[in-house]
C-alpha cells in the first residue's frame, strides 16, 4: 500500500512540474528552456519537500512503536520477576513439606528396620527351631506302649501278695468250702497278664518275697505246680522267681506288627521305595554324578538365541538321567534342593562368564528353591558367593515358580530382596494362572514370567485371568517385565504367539536341553581363575569347592570365609 502511494505522489509531482513550465511558456511567454529549467526547479523542490516529510512523519511513527516496544518489554519483565518469585515461594514451601515430612517419616523408618530385624531374628529362630523338631522326629516317631497296663500290676500285687503265703496250700489240698482261697485266684491273673503286657521298663524293679509266688498264673500249665511247691513260704520264692523272668518276652506278642513300606504306584520309580528313591538320589548328588544342560530361549520372530535355561540332569546307578520332573519333588523331601542348587549355581556362574566372554547379550536362567532360601546353613554361603560375583548379575536370572512364591513367608522374602540388592534378577516360572500383578512383581526384582503357550493362547477354554491373554504381553511391558512363551513345539504356535505380542520363545521347536561340553565346565580352571588353594579339576563335570562338594559334612569356614567365597573372588580378580 505504501508504494502505491508513493507512485502516485511521484505522478503528482511530475505533473505540476509539467503544469508550471507549459503555463510559463504559454501564458508568460517564457521561453522553453526558461519554462523548462523553472519546471525542473519545481519537480526538485516537491520531491524534497516530499522526502522531508515523509521522514518526519516515520520518525514520529517508528519512536511511537520504540515506545511501546519499551513498554511491552517492561510488563514482560515484571511478569517474568512475579513468576519467578511465585516459584521460589512454591520452592520453599515444597521443600518446608518434605523437610516435615522427613522429619516426620524418620521415627517410623527406624521403628519398620527395627521391627524388620526382630522379624528377621524371629525367623531364623523358628527356622533353627523347625530344624531341630525335624532332627527330634526320628526319635519319637516309635510311641512306647501305654504305661497305664502297669500301674494294676503295680497296685495289685501288694494286695494280693499276703494272701498266697498261707492259702496256697489250702487251695491245693483243703476242700471246696473253704471259701478264703476262692476269691484269691480269679484275682491273682489279671494283675500278672498286666504285668507281661507291661513295657520292657518295668521288669528291672527289684520284686518283694511274696509276690513272685503269683508271677506263674500266665503260663497255666506252671501255675499249678507253682502253688503246690508254694507251701513253705521263703524256700518256694527264689526257685517260682526263675522260671518266671523267660515267660515274659515269649508271652508278648501284644505288640502290633510295624506297617509295610509305601511303595511308589507309577512313574519313573515304580515299585521303589521313597526312602530308597531319596537314598538314590542323595547318592548321585554326593557323588557329583550332577550334569547341566542348556535349552536356549529365543527372540520372535528373528529366532536369535537370547537366553539359556539351565537344566539339572541326575545320573543314577542304572544309567538314565533323571530329569527334574522326576527328582525334585523327592529331593525337597530329603532335603538335598540346597545342595543341588549349590552345584547348580556353581556351574552356573562358570557357564555365564563363559558366555560373556565371547557375547556380551547374552544371560542365562537357573532355577532356585525356597528351600534354599530359608536353610540357614547354605544361604549364608550362597549369598556371599553371590556378592562376590555380582559383577554378571545383569546376565543371571533366578526362577521361582509360581506355586513357591505364592506361598512365601517373611524369609523367603528377606532373601529374595537380599538376592536383588545385589543386582540379580527374577522370573516367574510354571505360571499355572494370568492372575499376576505386574507392579508387584516389577518392585520384588522380577523381570520375565514364563508362560506355557498352550495357556497363554487359551486352547482349553478356561477363564484364567482378568484380562484378555493378548493383553497380557503390554500390561507385562508397561512394568518393565518381559513375557517368555514356554513350551512351544509345533510352527503354527509361533504364528499364533506373534499376534499376542510375544519376544521370547521356548520350547523343543527350537531346540531341546543339550549338555554343556566338559571344556567349557572346566574352562574357569583352564584359563587360572580359580586360586591356588582350590580344588582342580577332576573327572567330574566341573571342580567344586569344598562347601559344595555335596558331602556328608556340613560345610566349614576356612579363616572366616567359606570356600565358595575365595573361589568367587579369585574368579572375580582374574576377570
Amino acid at each position: 500500500m505504501g508504494r502505491l502511494s508513493a507512485v502516485f505522489v511521484a505522478i503528482c509531482i511530475v505533473l505540476i512540474a509539467c503544469s508550471v513550465g507549459a503555463v510559463l511558456y504559454l501564458r508568460f511567454g517564457l521561453s522553453g528552456t526558461e519554462s523548462s529549467i523553472v519546471a525542473l526547479t519545481a519537480l526538485t523542490g516537491l520531491a524534497l519537500y516530499n522526502a522531508v516529510t515523509t521522514r518526519l512523519s516515520d520518525r514520529s511513527d517508528v519512536s511511537g512503536q520504540i515506545g511501546d516496544l519499551a513498554r511491552g518489554i517492561a510488563d514482560l519483565a515484571r511478569q517474568v520477576a512475579e513468576l519467578g518469585r511465585r516459584v521460589a515461594a512454591i520452592e520453599g514451601k515444597a521443600q518446608a513439606v518434605v523437610e516435615k515430612t522427613l522429619a516426620v517419616t524418620q521415627p517410623i523408618n527406624a521403628e519398620i528396620g527395627e521391627v524388620g530385624g526382630l522379624i528377621q531374628q524371629m525367623a531364623e529362630t523358628i527356622a533353627a527351631h523347625d530344624s531341630q523338631l525335624k532332627g527330634l522326629t526320628p526319635a519319637t516317631a516309635t510311641p512306647p506302649p501305654p504305661p497305664p497296663a502297669a500301674e494294676p500290676a503295680l497296685a495289685a500285687a501288694p494286695s494280693v501278695a499276703p494272701v498266697p503265703v498261707a492259702p496256697a496250700s489250702d487251695i491245693a489240698h483243703a476242700p471246696p468250702p473253704v471259701p478264703p482261697p476262692l476269691p484269691v485266684m480269679p484275682v491273682a491273673p489279671a494283675p500278672v497278664d498286666a504285668a507281661i503286657a507291661a513295657p520292657p521298663p518295668l521288669p528291672p524293679i527289684p520284686p518283694p518275697a511274696e509276690p513272685p509266688v503269683l508271677a506263674p498264673p500266665p503260663t497255666p500249665p506252671l501255675a499249678p505246680a507253682a502253688i503246690a511247691e508254694a507251701k513253705p513260704p521263703e524256700p518256694v520264692a527264689p526257685p517260682v522267681v526263675a522260671p518266671s523272668i523267660p515267660p515274659v518276652p515269649v508271652a508278648a506278642p501284644s505288640p502290633p506288627a510295624a506297617p509295610l513300606p509305601t511303595r511308589i504306584a507309577a512313574g519313573r520309580f515304580h515299585g521303589m521305595e521313597p526312602d530308597a528313591v531319596v537314598g538314590m538320589i542323595r547318592d548321585a548328588v554326593d557323588n557329583n554324578r550332577v550334569d547341566l544342560f542348556l535349552q536356549p530361549i529365543v527372540t520372535l520372530p528373528q529366532r536369535k538365541v537370547r537366553y539359556y535355561e539351565a537344566v539339572a540332569r541326575l545320573r543314577v546307578g542304572d544309567g538314565e538321567p533323571l530329569t527334574a520332573t522326576d527328582f525334585l519333588p523327592y529331593a525337597e523331601a530329603g532335603g538335598l534342593m540346597p545342595k543341588i542348587d549349590n552345584l547348580m549355581m556353581f556351574r552356573c556362574v562358570q557357564v555365564v562368564r563363559r558366555l560373556l566372554a565371547k557375547n556380551r547379550d547374552i544371560g542365562l536362567f537357573c532355577n532356585l528353591s525356597t528351600l534354599t532360601l530359608v536353610d540357614s546353613e547354605t544361604f549364608p554361603q550362597f549369598t556371599e558367593f553371590m556378592e562376590a560375583n555380582k559383577a554378571i548379575a545383569p546376565a543371571l536370572v533366578f526362577e521361582v515358580t509360581q506355586a513357591a512364591l505364592r506361598g512365601m513367608g517373611p524369609m523367603e522374602n528377606e532373601s529374595l530382596a537380599a538376592l536383588a540388592q545385589r543386582g540379580y534378577r527374577f522370573s516367574l516360572d510354571n505360571v499355572t494362572d494370568l492372575r499376576i500383578e505386574p507392579r508387584d512383581l516389577a518392585e520384588r526384582g522380577f523381570r520375565f514370567v514364563k508362560v506355557a503357550a498352550p495357556l497363554l493362547l487359551n486352547r482349553s477354554g478356561i477363564t484364567l485371568s482378568d484380562i484378555h491373554p493378548q493383553d497380557f504381553a503390554g500390561l507385562l511391558s508397561r512394568h518393565g517385565v518381559e513375557l517368555v512363551a514356554v513350551k512351544i513345539e509345533t510352527e503354527a504356535t509361533v504364528v499364533d504367539l506373534l499376534d499376542y505380542d510375544v519376544k521370547f520363545g521356548q520350547g523343543f521347536l527350537f531346540s531341546p536341553p543339550r549338555p554343556v561340553r566338559p571344556e567349557v565346565m572346566q574352562g574357569i580352571g583352564d584359563r587360572g581363575d580359580v586360586i591356588g588353594d582350590a580344588p582342580t579339576a577332576s573327572t567330574a563335570p566341573a571342580p567344586l569347592p569344598a562347601a559344595m562338594s555335596g558331602g556328608g559334612a556340613p560345610p566349614v569356614a576356612v579363616r572366616g570365609v567359606s570356600s565358595l567365597a575365595q573361589l568367587a573372588r579369585g574368579a572375580s580378580a582374574r576377570n
